[in-house]
């Protein structure tokens, strides 16, 4: 199974969405490992987005991400990251298809409601700089037989 973190912006807070965006990540059959409320520093904002420094919209995503507390998970799925970012949806809401979160609940090109690691060497960096390793959490679920068809060498 794969990791990646997820990171419910100030805006989806804002706007009292974090509910329903977890709902839409359970529903599909990712596992929670790890989650927390918090504020980010501006501190670690720099960390996560260091490779935005020289892009002209660096200081506001700075600003943005550091304005209100957000929600930062760890999920947990067969191809995490892949699955997740399609969920996403176009990384601004004007651009995102229907169906998509970024879709059903965004329209700003500035605002995108959550973020989400673009490949397992980002998810590996991201969920280091949120969590300890032993806040990640190991558990099996009544369900999973269900998510997953396991007769084969894998989860599928």
């Amino acid at each position: 199974m794969e990791k990646t973190l997820i990171i419910l912006k100030p805006d989806a807070l804002q706007r009292g969405m974090a509910g329903r965006i977890i709902t839409r990540f359970e529903e599909k059959g990712f596992q929670i490992v790890a989650m927390k409320a918090m504020q980010i520093s501006k501190d670690l904002a720099e960390k996560h987005y260091g490779v935005h420094k020289s892009k002209g919209f660096y200081p506001r995503l700075l600003q943005y991400i550091t304005s209100s507390p957000v929600v930062v998970m760890v999920l947990q799925a067969n191809n995490a990251i892949a699955v997740a970012r399609k969920m996403m949806g176009a990384t601004f809401g004007s651009n995102a298809e229907p169906g998509t979160i970024r879709g059903d609940f965004g329209l700003s090109n500035s605002f995108n409601l959550i973020h989400g690691s673009d490949s397992p060497e980002a998810a590996q960096f991201e969920m280091g700089l949120y969590f300890k390793p032993d806040e990640l959490l190991g558990y099996e679920r009544g369900n999973e037989k269900w998510i997953y068809d396991f007769s084969g060498d894998k989860p599928e």
